[in-house]
């Protein structure tokens, strides 16, 4: 019974716990076993914290003992990207560079957040170094690799947490999201994942890669738990003064409420190019789904994608000017010479940028003055395979590290909140994902439509059959 609870919903694991039908322990216990089994073939974990989970596990069955109340995750197993502290180990942040770094000293606020609502830590993960990477790819742990053929990609950076939780480690797995590092390995990898409004979840002892750019956010099997971790890491903390002053608004109590009423359209333009068939074909199914038939435009998509770019170099070299100074041969070497690139550019462009920036969001907001829900392709194309350099779109030929992300730069340039959903097509081996993007702070509505297409069979997240 533990095993198959193991494959369905951290929701319906805590339910367990809290009824006597499984204790914490067992279920802590059975996931330890299946990430020593697993995690070899899917390079997900890169830390493993058993003590601490067993006596997490055992802290909880000790609470229901005594007739407490236990907490909405109670039991269910969790893990983080290795960019999270976690009190006792060094944050890796996917480097070599990190790991001479002192162990932290205490959880970063997501975390303890999860913890205090009855999750179960089991460990951190892999990741692309320093955030910078949309591949799952790690010069220094290895790939995580897709739990639906192992020979393709996860995407990144949050790589090992897509691993994590489609190869049935893990329920819910926290990653962050600069530019696309939750949004693609969900699409990927077939998975919910919650990029928050910026502002919205702390970040606070989560290492940086682009202030200006970084959220944090879940990555599920189900929106319900998707929704759940949300609701956990809600709230004020002065330890991130990027947080936005913002009352929290659990979305759990509403995902029921449906889709009627609600106005949704998808993206064209910008967001209808460059992009293999698969992409547009599911931006298709759930447009047609939600009777979604209204398309506009977000003019300056293309434009805010390089802005975005130009931002993420020069900050992310600027967090790391010290370390290429004197460990550059540390560095992953397309980490490493990406960060110089953006150490050489011009201040002048940046001005630039972030003048565009201020425009383009104006830009977008106002199509939220007509429009509740905006679907578009969350990447351009199914997991490439490891290795692979580039890819055709639109008869051009890209790389695939830098284009990856075509679709999510756009939109966490102007920190929107989005929710991707998997679509799987009959006969496909892999999935793809659609971006469900709202209004700053309406998470709760780019929720209710992934929870309204779940229970309508449109979209869905099976744990990986691993061969």
């Amino acid at each position: 019974m533990t095993a198959g609870l193991l494959d369905g919903s951290a929701q319906a694991i805590a339910e367990a716990v809290r009824t006597g039908a499984a204790s914490a322990r067992e279920i802590a216990h059975e996931t330890l076993s299946r990430i020593k089994t697993r995690n070899t073939a899917l390079g997900a974990f890169t830390d493993v914290t058993a003590v601490r989970a067993l006596a997490k596990a055992d802290a909880i069955d000790a609470a229901r003992a005594r007739g407490e109340s236990l907490g909405p995750l109670a039991g269910a197993p969790f893990a983080v990207k290795n960019l999270f502290d976690i009190e006792g180990l060094p944050t890796r942040a996917g480097s070599k560079i990190n790991r001479d770094r002192p162990p932290a000293r205490a959880d970063a606020t997501a975390l303890a957040r999860l913890e205090a609502a009855g999750g179960v830590l089991v460990g951190s993960l892999n990741m692309g170094e320093y955030a910078y990477d949309f591949t799952g790819q790690n010069a220094h742990d290895g790939p995580s690799r897709n739990p639906h053929d192992l020979e393709h990609m996860t995407g990144g950076s949050s790589g090992g947490s897509g691993a994590a939780v489609a190869g049935g480690l893990v329920p819910i797995a926290l990653g962050s999201d600069t530019n696309g590092s939750i949004r693609v390995p969900s699409s990927l990898c077939g998975l919910f994942g919650l990029k928050p409004t910026y502002g919205r979840l702390s970040r606070a002892g989560a290492f940086p890669f682009v202030a200006s750019l970084d959220h944090v956010g879940p990555i599920a099997r189900s929106v319900g738990d998707l929704a759940l971790a949300y609701d956990a890491m809600l709230g004020r903390d002065e330890a991130d003064p990027a947080q936005a002053d913002m009352p929290a608004a659990p979305a759990s109590p509403t995902l029921g409420d449906g889709v009627k009423g609600l106005r949704i359209a998808r993206l064209g333009g910008y967001f209808a190019r460059s992009a293999e068939s698969s992409a547009i074909a599911a931006v298709d199914v759930v447009a047609r789904a939600l009777k979604a038939d209204r398309v506009v435009e977000l003019a300056g998509s293309e434009q805010a994608r390089s802005a975005a770019y130009l931002i993420t170099m020069v900050e992310g070299a600027a967090l790391h000017l010290e370390r290429l100074r004197t460990r550059l041969r540390d560095f992953d070497p397309d980490v490493g010479d990406r960060l110089i690139a953006g150490a050489m550019l011009p201040g002048a462009w940046i001005a630039q940028a972030q003048k565009f920036r201020r425009r383009f969001r104006t830009e977008a907001l106002a199509l939220f003055r007509n429009v509740d829900i905006l679907l578009a392709p969350a990447t351009p194309c199914r997991a490439p395979r490891l290795g692979q350099k580039t890819f055709v779109l639109d008869g051009r030929e890209m790389l695939v590290r830098a284009h990856l992300g075509l679709f999510t730069q756009p939109i966490s340039f102007i920190g929107l909140p989005v929710v991707v959903a998997p679509v799987w097509t009959e006969g496909e081996r892999l999935p793809i994902g659609v971006q469900i993007i709202a209004a700053p702070w309406r998470e709760d509505l780019a929720l209710r439509v992934a929870w309204a297409l779940e229970q309508d069979g449109v979209v869905r997240a099976p744990v990986a059959r691993l061969s």
